[in-house]
């Protein structure tokens, strides 16, 4: 499909209307989307719109999805190089119309090339301003909050980037529902304290403070994503955490062993299969510290920790990590919430929650957000 030869293109560098959403550096040129759910979001007169963006990729594509006017429209794969993209055509020309384009896919730290860089657009009309929304909120978690298997049959196992997305997880449900801005951090696989194979490496915490601390490698660099991350531009009305499921898993599987130094690392059960309690002290504390870190970084941000989507292994732990923090800190604005776990008729692909397990657990956590910010 060609473009209108009446278009006209419009550089990020020149525009001056548009809003950004996600973790990013907005002075870089191109703009990088790191995290799923990052997205650009215009108010736009005129009957077409393009969108010119480049992405990279040597293992998992990077996917997209768009919204007009605040209802789905697409979602697809980007191939690799630079590309122009229809986000809408033939539409009355006076009328504004909102579209955001949004990454779908979460970071790859094991793909250093797998990125999405936006550069303009072209558009016959005029951009407006985008005006922000009052409530903000930031996720954190793994493949829950990643989205994987929410897209796909129940029958697809495959790991797979198509079958992963922010379009249908709980966090854009919620934020739907409650009219809210989000920035989503999360890593399938990840745990507090280690990754669901015992890697302890693969944390959520310990990259946390970094713009993008998911990405790997040269080109994250390049991008900047292991600089520090501003908190103080943008600070959420509530933090929702909802890690440990990875964490859960790595009781159960054998131990890793650090290839190079050989330190093995392992999360162990008794004989009688309860968990050993040193490594659940270990799992505690790393919870305590983690919610000290959020606490130091969004200092009036309401914490709540959600979990139970995937199993109640570990409620009790994190629910005495929330007391223990709570009681040694002095915080109350910190909270343990449990959600649905999912069912065999609630299942998505790849053993995961699907889109019907998401809406149960969105419709929990906005009624608990509803009541808990006064909303």
């Amino acid at each position: 499909m060609q473009k209108n030869t009446n278009l006209k293109a419009y550089s990020l560098k020149e525009m001056e209307h548009y809003k950004i959403h996600g973790r990013t550096d907005a002075s870089l040129y191109p703009l990088p989307l790191f995290f799923n759910g990052s997205a650009v979001e215009v108010n736009a007169t005129g009957s077409e719109l393009w969108i010119d963006v480049e992405a990279e990729f040597d293992v998992h594509e990077p996917w997209i999805w768009t919204t007009l006017n605040g209802s789905f429209i697409s979602r697809q794969m980007l191939l690799p190089g630079s590309q122009s993209l229809c986000l809408f055509r033939g539409m009355s020309p006076d009328t504004a119309k909102n579209v955001k384009f949004i990454r779908e896919t979460q970071p790859m730290p094991d793909n250093e090339a797998c990125h999405i860089l936006v550069k303009g657009f072209w558009s016959d009309g005029s951009f407006l301003p985008v005006p922000d929304k009052k409530l903000k909120l930031e996720f954190i978690g793994d493949s829950i909050t990643s989205g994987e298997g929410t897209y796909g049959a129940r029958e697809d196992t495959d790991w797979l980037p198509m079958y992963m997305g922010c379009s249908r997880n709980y966090a854009e449900m919620t934020c739907e529902a409650l009219n809210a801005e989000y920035r989503l951090f999360s890593q399938g696989g990840w745990g507090v304290l280690c990754g669901w194979d015992n890697d302890p490496r693969h944390n959520i915490p310990s990259r946390y403070e970094k713009l993008c601390g998911l990405a790997g490698g040269e080109a994250g660099k390049r991008l900047g994503a292991d600089r520090p991350y501003d908190f103080k531009g943008w600070q959420p009305d509530a933090v929702i955490v909802n890690l440990g499921t990875n964490d859960a898993s790595a009781f159960n599987e054998p131990a890793w062993r650090d290839p190079e130094s050989g330190e093995v690392f392992k999360q162990r059960r008794n004989p009688d299969g309860s968990f050993h309690p040193q490594d659940l002290m270990r799992f505690e504390k790393a919870a305590s510290d983690f919610l000290a870190m959020l606490r130091k970084n969004n200092p009036a941000s309401h914490i709540v920790w959600a979990y139970g989507m995937l199993g109640y292994d570990l409620t009790l732990a994190i629910t005495d990590a929330v007391n223990s923090y709570r009681r040694n800190s002095g915080d109350s604005n910190v909270a343990f919430l449990q959600l649905p776990d999912t069912t065999q008729e609630t299942l998505g692909s790849h053993a995961h929650p699907g889109i019907r397990s998401h809406r149960r657990s969105a419709a929990v956590l906005t009624e608990y957000l509803r009541k808990r910010l006064d909303l």
